[in-house]
Parts: structure tokens; C-alpha cells; sequence
């Protein structure tokens, strides 16, 4: 998968050079195995120590941020900002996952940031392949934009239409096929054994439910990975900065997780702003391919495209803040 982003980087007009993805990938490993030495011992995150963390790895991207600007412009530096603005968004909607999954698999609070940690690795291999998935198509012509617009307006459909019934996350975790198919392969035992994945019992291998709920982390990685590919793509075509994006933000999903767990409950309204940046960037895309064919069709500006995002963020955020509250006055008035 390394060797294919290398060769399409090499290929195509990226800002990529050998020895940035190498740095890049090295840098990613270190934080991985960091991240593996944090939480090689089971044990409940602190507020102090998730705050420490997610100011760590929102100030990485700042970094490199500035780093893109000095070294090859503003251009490619607001475009990296801009993606990482929709992955961040789009990995909040990961974490309203995650909490479903943990919940439903009772997982221990000491082996939560376990569990969250191989489901970011996985979300990042996963990316990997889709990323240069994506770079393949677009190499091949630039139709590959339509199916991208296709994609994110099909997803965006369906993330609305959970968010109007309410059912995006009330779903029962035991009824997921990567669940009931696992089961039927090897038995699973009744209880955690600690941060142990599969264990012999009775003669026999079998797996902890440790090992289930990673599994069905790793199933919903893959829905992940198809919408939020294509939304950095209509951000910018570089495979690199697509990469960067995705890479810098799903590092700091663990952290996030402890910080935002209380908070994510009270933002009703997030998936119905997911379902309009998503949509928008689906338009971004069309917009993008026919221009290619009749110049006189107009293009969204990267830097629009971010004023709407955060635009339509700040909105959600608040309705949600403000709805939460007025459900809220009866109750404390009684």
C-alpha cells in the first residue's frame, strides 16, 4: 500500500517528494508506538491527561500548517488546513460510533483507550488504501470527480435521514455481521481477560470480547474510510496532503474521545451539519469536473470552502447548545 502511495506521489503533481512521505511515515510510527506505550497499561484517562494530549495533536497540525506555508505557499497550506477541518469533523462522527460500541460491548473504562487506539490504526491503514484508491481514479480521468460527488451526496442523504428519525446511533451492536460472523467462527468467552485478545480455554482458542468489539471497530472503519476520502479529494488533489489530513486528523481521536465524551451527547444537531458539508463538497467536486470540460462554469475557492465548513460547524453547535437548553427549562423549572 506505501509503495503504491510512493509511486502515484511520484507520478502525479504532489507535493510529496520520497523523503517527506518517508519523514512523514516515520513521524506517524513514533506517534503510533507512543500512543501503544501510553496505553500499555490499563487505566482510566484523566481529564488533565486527555486535555494534554488534544492540545499535543491539535497543535501538530498548526505546525505543519505553517511548515506547508514557509516551504511551498499558502495555497497547499490552506488546502491542508481546510481538509483537516472537514476530517476533523468527520472523525467527531467516528467518536458518536465508538461511544455506541463501547456502550453495547460494555467495555471496561480501562480498556476504552485500548479499544480506541486499534481502531485508529485501523482507520489509518484503511485510509491508506482508499487514499490511493482515489489518486488511481483520479490519474484516470476526471470522471472520477462525479463518482466522488455521488458518493458524498449519497452518504449525505443517509447521514440526514438517520439524524431526522434519530436512529444514527440507536442501533443494537450484536445485530453488526462482522459481530455475528465472528462469533460463528470461534466462541467468544463471557468476560474481559484484561487487554487479551484470544486466549485457550478448555483446550480450545478463543476470542475476549476484547477482540469482538475491535473487530466491529474495524468493520465501521471501512464506512468511514469510503466518506471521508472522497470529501478531502474535493478539497485538494494531492495524494500527500490527503494523507497528512486523514493522518493528522484520526492521531488525536483517543485523546478527543475522554474530552468531548460528555459533550458529543449534548450536539443533537451534528449530523444534520455533516449531511451539509458533505452535500457542499459533493457540489465543490461537480462543479470542479465540469469546469474541467466548460471553463466558464465557476469553482468553489478552497478558502470559501472553508468559510462555509466552519460556518456551518459554529451553527450546529449552537442550535444544538440552544435546543438542548429550552428541552432542559421545563425540568429544572418543576
Amino acid at each position: 500500500m506505501l509503495c503504491q502511495l510512493f509511486a502515484l506521489a511520484a507520478s502525479s503533481e504532489s507535493i510529496g517528494s520520497p523523503w517527506l512521505w518517508a519523514t512523514s511515515i516515520a513521524v506517524l510510527l513514533a506517534l503510533l508506538i507512543a500512543d501503544f506505550l501510553v496505553t500499555r497499561r490499563p487505566h482510566e484517562v484523566s481529564w488533565r491527561e486527555a486535555v494534554g494530549w488534544s492540545v499535543f495533536y491539535l497543535a501538530l497540525p498548526m505546525v505543519f500548517g505553517v511548515f506547508l506555508w514557509a516551504v511551498f505557499g499558502g495555497g497547499q497550506a490552506l488546502a491542508f488546513i481546510t481538509g483537516f477541518v472537514v476530517e476533523k469533523s468527520l472523525s467527531v462522527d467516528n467518536l458518536f460510533v465508538f461511544m455506541l460500541l463501547l456502550a453495547g460491548f460494555a467495555v471496561p473504562d480501562v480498556l476504552q483507550q485500548r479499544v480506541l487506539l486499534y481502531g485508529i490504526v485501523g482507520a489509518l491503514m484503511l485510509r491508506g488504501v482508499f487514499i490511493a484508491a482515489g489518486a488511481a481514479l483520479l490519474e484516470a480521468g476526471t470522471w472520477a470527480f462525479l463518482v466522488f460527488g455521488a458518493i458524498l451526496f449519497a452518504t449525505a442523504v443517509k447521514v440526514l435521514h438517520e439524524a431526522v428519525k434519530g436512529s444514527a446511533f440507536d442501533r443494537d451492536v450484536s445485530k453488526l455481521r462482522s459481530v455475528r460472523l465472528l462469533r460463528r467462527l470461534m466462541p467468544v468467552t463471557d468476560d474481559y481477560r484484561g487487554s487479551r485478545l484470544t486466549l485457550r480455554e478448555g483446550g480450545r482458542r478463543c476470542l475476549t470480547p476484547l477482540a469482538v468489539v475491535v473487530v466491529a471497530v474495524f468493520a465501521t472503519d471501512i464506512v468511514f474510510a469510503v466518506d471521508s476520502v472522497p470529501a478531502v479529494y474535493g478539497i485538494t488533489e494531492d495524494p500527500y496532503l490527503v494523507f497528512a489530513t486523514n493522518a493528522f486528523a484520526l492521531l488525536g481521536l483517543r485523546a478527543l474521545y475522554f474530552l468531548l465524551h460528555a459533550a458529543l451527547a449534548k450536539l443533537d444537531h451534528l449530523n444534520h451539519g455533516l449531511a451539509i458539508i458533505l452535500a457542499f463538497i459533493g457540489v465543490k467536486l461537480v462543479l470542479h469536473w465540469a469546469h474541467g470540460i466548460w471553463p466558464a462554469v465557476p469553482e468553489i475557492p478552497t478558502l470559501l470552502s472553508l468559510a462555509v465548513i466552519v460556518l456551518v460547524l459554529a451553527v450546529v453547535t449552537l442550535t444544538s447548545l440552544r435546543a438542548r437548553r429550552f428541552a432542559e427549562e421545563p425540568t429544572s423549572g418543576s
